[in-house]
C-alpha cells in the first residue's frame, strides 16, 4: 500500500507505528454504537475512519528494531472491511479499544503476542485456532453476531467483563469449545443472548462468571460439557434462564452457584452428571426451577439448601462425602424422594453415612427407616403387609422401644381380661394357683413357658382373646428378631 494512499485519519495511524504511540480519535458517543442509523457506522466521520487493510499492512510489514516489539494502539476508530489476519503472525501489541467494527475480523490460526479490543462494537468475531501468548481482553465489547474462539490457546488470562454476545437463528453467541487458557477466563457481569460454549476446555485458573446474564430459554445456555479446571467455577448471582450442562466436568475448586437464579421450567435446569467437584454451593436465592441432576457425580463437599431444591433432583449414583448445611433427615429426605427413577438403595445409604461422620447417628436411624418404607412399596402384597407389620412394631428395628410399648400394653390388656374372667383349670387337683399377669405372659412369649398356658383353658370371648395373644407374641418376636438381625448385619 503506497502511503498517499492514506486518508489523514490512517496516516496519523501509520506515524504512531510502531513505535507505540496511542491514537485517540475520542470516545464514542454511546448513541453512535447502539442501534438505528449509527449501527452501521454512519455517525463515525472520514476523521475517524480507518480502512481494514491499512491496518492489516501495517501489522504483516512492520519494521522492528531488535529487542523491541511494535505496538498498534487505536481507540475510537471505524474500522471499515474486513481486518483478515488469518494464519498471519502479528508480532506486534495489537490495542484496537472503543472502536467500531464494520465487518467480522478474522483472525483464524494467527497468532498473536497480545490482543486487546475493549469496549469495541463487532458484528462477531472469527478467531478459532488463534493463540495468544499474552492476554487477550475482549471487556465491555459489544457482539451482534457470534463468536468462534473455538481451540483458541491463550497463555494469559482472557478477559471478558460485561462483555455482550447476542447471536440468532439459534447459532452460539460465544464458542470456546477445546480452548486452552493458560490462567483465568475473568468474565463477570457477561450477557450472552444465546448458547456460550466451553465444552472441552482447558482452564488453569478461575472460571469467573460472577452476576452473568446468560439467556437462551428452552435450550443449553452454558455448555460446559468435559470442562476441565484446576481451580473454581464461579456464578454466584449469576441469571441464567436455560441449561447449565456440566457433564463430565472437573472442577478442582469450587462450583458455586450461591444467590444464582437458575431457570429451566419444563426441562433440566443444571446437569452435573459424571463430573467430578470438589465442592459445589448450591445455596441462598430462588429455587432451581427445572431439573437438577447430579446422577453419577462425583463431590467432595455438597453444600445444598433443602429450599434451594427443585421438585426432580436426579441423584443415582451420585457419590459425596460431606453434606452441609446439617438440618435434620426430614429435610433431607424429599431430595431422595424426588428422583424419577424410583427406589434407590444407594442414595440412602449415602445420606446415613454423611449423618453417621459428623456423629448423628439418630438422623442416620430415620434415613435408614425411610429406605425401608421406601423399599416396601416396591414389594408385592404379602412382603408390603409383612413390612407393614415389622414398621407398626419396631419401626423396622430402628424402634426397639415399640415392641416394650407394644408389650406392656397387652400385658395390661390380658391381665385385666383374665382377673374379670379367668379361664378354668384342665386338672383342679394338678393346675398351678392361676395368675393373670404370668398367664398372658405364657400367652405372649411364644418359646419360655411358666406352666400357666397349658394348665388353664379359656372359654368365649376370652378363648378368642388368647388366640390374639399368642399370635401378636410370635409376630412382635419375628419382628425383633428381624430388626435386631439388620441392626447387627448394617453395623
Amino acid at each position: 500500500m503506497m502511503i498517499n494512499d492514506l486518508t489523514a485519519a490512517e496516516r496519523r495511524v501509520w506515524d504512531a507505528f510502531p513505535l507505540g504511540a496511542a491514537v485517540d480519535f475520542g470516545a464514542a458517543d454511546p448513541g453512535t454504537v447502539e442501534g438505528g442509523a449509527a449501527a452501521d457506522g454512519a455517525a463515525w466521520g472520514p476523521e475517524r475512519t480507518v480502512r481494514a487493510r491499512v491496518l492489516r499492512a501495517l501489522l504483516l510489514t512492520a519494521p522492528q528494531e531488535e529487542g523491541e516489539v511494535a505496538a498498534l494502539k487505536i481507540e475510537g476508530a471505524r474500522i471499515t472491511g474486513r481486518l483478515e489476519l488469518k494464519y498471519a503472525t502479528v508480532e506486534s501489541v495489537v490495542r484496537l479499544s472503543g472502536c467500531h467494527f464494520d465487518e467480522v475480523p478474522d483472525f483464524s490460526g494467527a497468532h498473536f503476542n497480545y490482543l486487546n479490543l475493549s469496549k469495541s462494537v463487532l458484528p462477531g468475531l472469527r478467531s478459532a485456532r488463534a493463540r495468544v501468548d499474552g492476554g487477550l481482553r475482549l471487556t465491555e465489547c459489544r457482539f451482534r453476531g457470534p463468536v468462534r474462539l473455538t481451540g483458541a490457546q491463550i497463555s494469559g488470562t482472557l478477559f471478558m467483563e460485561r462483555a455482550e454476545f447476542t447471536a440468532s437463528d439459534g447459532a452460539a453467541a460465544l464458542r470456546l469449545n477445546q480452548a486452552e487458557i493458560g490462567e483465568e477466563l475473568c468474565a463477570p457481569g457477561l450477557r450472552a443472548d444465546g448458547e456460550v460454549r466451553l465444552g472441552g476446555a482447558h482452564v488453569a485458573g478461575k472460571v469467573d462468571l460472577r452476576r452473568a446474564r446468560l439467556h437462551r430459554p428452552g435450550g443449553i445456555a452454558l455448555g460446559a460439557e468435559t470442562l476441565a479446571t484446576e481451580s473454581d467455577v464461579v456464578l454466584r448471582h449469576a441469571d441464567v434462564r436455560g441449561r447449565v450442562e456440566l457433564r463430565g466436568a472437573r472442577v478442582g475448586g469450587w462450583l458455586e452457584l450461591s444467590y444464582a437464579r437458575l431457570s429451566n421450567p419444563g426441562g433440566t435446569a443444571l446437569r452435573v452428571s459424571s463430573s467430578v467437584i470438589s465442592e459445589l454451593w448450591l445455596r441462598e436465592g430462588p429455587p432451581v426451577e427445572g431439573v437438577l441432576n447430579l446422577r453419577r457425580a462425583q463431590i467432595e463437599v455438597l453444600f445444598v439448601e433443602p429450599d434451594k431444591l427443585p421438585d426432580q433432583v436426579l441423584v443415582n449414583s451420585l457419590a459425596y462425602t460431606s453434606l452441609i448445611p446439617h438440618v435434620p433427615a426430614e429435610r433431607r429426605l424429599p431430595m431422595l424422594e424426588r428422583d424419577g427413577e424410583g427406589y434407590l438403595p444407594y442414595s440412602y445409604e449415602q445420606l446415613t453415612a454423611a449423618y453417621r461422620r459428623i456423629g448423628d447417628d439418630d438422623a442416620a436411624r430415620r434415613v435408614q427407616l425411610a429406605k425401608q418404607r421406601r423399599h416396601r412399596a416396591t414389594l408385592r402384597w404379602h412382603g408390603r403387609l409383612w413390612g407393614y407389620a415389622q414398621d407398626a412394631t419396631v419401626g423396622y428395628g430402628f424402634r426397639p422401644l415399640r415392641a416394650a410399648i407394644w408389650m406392656l400394653s397387652l400385658m395390661a390388656v390380658g391381665s385385666v381380661a383374665y382377673t374379670v374372667r379367668a379361664p378354668s383349670p384342665l386338672k383342679a387337683d394338678e393346675a398351678p394357683v392361676f395368675n393373670p399377669v404370668v398367664y398372658t405372659l405364657d400367652l405372649l412369649l411364644p418359646i419360655i413357658d411358666f406352666g400357666q398356658e397349658r394348665a388353664y383353658a379359656p372359654e368365649g370371648w376370652s378363648q378368642w382373646l388368647s388366640y390374639v395373644l399368642v399370635i401378636t407374641g410370635w409376630i412382635l418376636a419375628t419382628t425383633v428378631v428381624t430388626g435386631v438381625t439388620r441392626t447387627v448385619s448394617r453395623q
